[in-house]
């Protein structure tokens, strides 16, 4: 079945799942295969739960009543997003980076919102699988889409933006995460990279972080950059912070000062917050909006949340790790204004070859700070030296048997891990 044919179907049907378990009544099932699943196996049990068509790509299971069989259904899911997206009119803002990406895509979609109606990526939907759903469920009277791009191969980005098209964008920072899918730094580099050249190649607005030096070295002679950050030409600049537990700021904008005081923890988040002060600028936002919306802003998603139990202070940033966000934390938890601290950390994930070395410089930072306690979770950690300093577990399970049996109350913890770990188990521990 070709594309146009496909989509005239998903106009009266316009749900997408490629989940059995999760099948709203009268959508399009689509039957992913993967190396240890396949969907195919569960388009009879989809359609009987409620979906109107299932898209499948193993003949076996043609006979089925209303199925449709394609070589590839991953290739045909994107095929038929990237067909809505070319029959809408909505503008898309695409973000890509090693860290940061989710917040600063709520800020933006929040400070947008005040002017437009927008969508923007649901949970953290921002993969090969996740994109395409993305662009699925926006209809033709969105006018703006915040869409996340993740990458862990090389390469990605140019695939997803094949996908997505956008218009406008950034790259929030370039830093040492997914380096197992990468083979080294510049090839991470070389990847997000591919978010800038989709956008040079449709003439669309840029945004630029000038604090990364990485993105500003690699970024330059293309007219349509609008430069955030330290450089002089910035649009919108920090003159001042203060991450007194929640961040405040002192930005300049257009040559006037303007105080932001944010419900966000930790001073890395200054760059998020600057580059959703500017694609609000850029689109047009009245500045007192993209203020308020910045201020209205209370995380809960894991990153840079606090949280306040009955016996301690939590400071929750457990939804993903890497060394350039395990360092700017730690320091952030060391510096901010909080009684009798404690670290919990836990290993960070797909780094390759060099893990035990990223991990062993985030050992040595730590024996640097003064906390009372650290607690650290994860076969790689326990690979390092010096670790018999902290209390250590090799996994989640021994490390909430033990906080079983003994409480902690009163201390005020940072919580800071890859989502792999499953660190957020403690939580209900304390």
């Amino acid at each position: 079945m070709k594309t146009e044919q496909l989509y005239e179907i998903f106009k009266q049907y316009p749900n997408i799942t490629t989940d059995s378990r999760n099948v709203p009544e009268n959508s399009i099932f689509f039957a992913l295969k993967g190396n240890n699943f396949d969907g195919n196996k569960f388009a009879e049990t989809a359609l009987e739960k409620g979906a109107k068509f299932a898209v499948i790509s193993d003949k076996n299971y043609a006979e089925l009543e209303n199925t449709i069989l394609v070589k590839n259904s991953l290739q045909t899911l994107q095929e038929l997003a990237k067909f809505n997206r070319n029959e809408l009119n909505t503008k898309i803002f695409a973000i890509t980076g090693s860290n940061g990406k989710t917040t600063t895509k709520e800020l933006i979609n929040r400070i947008l919102s005040k002017k437009y109606k927008t969508f923007s990526t649901p949970g953290n939907f921002n993969n090969h699988i996740g994109l395409p759903l993305s662009l699925l469920s926006i209809t033709k009277e969105i006018e703006i889409a915040v869409i996340e791009m993740g990458a862990n191969h090389l390469g990605e980005i140019d695939e997803l933006c094949n996908i997505a098209l956008p218009d406008m964008g950034l790259i929030t920072n370039i830093g040492r995460a997914h380096l197992e899918g990468f083979g080294s730094l510049e090839n991470l580099i070389d990847t997000k990279l591919g978010l800038f050249r989709a956008i040079k190649n449709k003439n669309g607005k840029f945004l630029l972080n000038t604090n990364d030096e990485n993105l500003s070295e690699k970024i330059q002679n293309y007219p349509n950059i609008i430069n955030y950050g330290k450089n002089e030409t910035s649009i919108v600049k920090c003159v001042e912070q203060n991450s007194n537990i929640y961040l405040n700021l002192k930005v300049l904008i257009n040559n006037s000062t303007y105080n932001v005081n944010t419900k966000l923890i930790g001073s890395y988040n200054t760059d998020n917050i600057l580059a959703a002060i500017t694609t609000g600028i850029i689109n047009d936002v009245p500045i007192n909006d993209i203020i308020t919306a910045i201020e209205e802003y209370e995380p809960s998603n894991n990153r840079s949340q606090l949280l306040k139990t009955k016996n301690n202070t939590l400071i929750l940033d457990m939804y993903n790790a890497n060394p350039t966000s395990m360092k700017a934390a730690i320091l952030n938890f060391a510096e901010i204004d909080l009684p009798k601290k404690i670290l919990f950390i836990g290993d960070m994930l797909e780094l390759g070859e060099n893990e035990v070395k990223e991990h062993q410089k985030i050992i040595n930072l730590i024996n640097e700070q003064n906390f009372e306690f650290v607690f650290i979770v994860g076969k790689i950690f326990g690979k390092c030296n010096n670790i018999k300093q902290h209390f250590h577990f090799d996994n989640i399970q021994e490390f909430t048997k033990w906080l079983g049996f003994n409480s902690l109350k009163n201390y005020s913890i940072l919580i800071k891990a890859s989502n792999g770990t499953g660190l957020k188990k403690c939580v209900e521990y304390l």
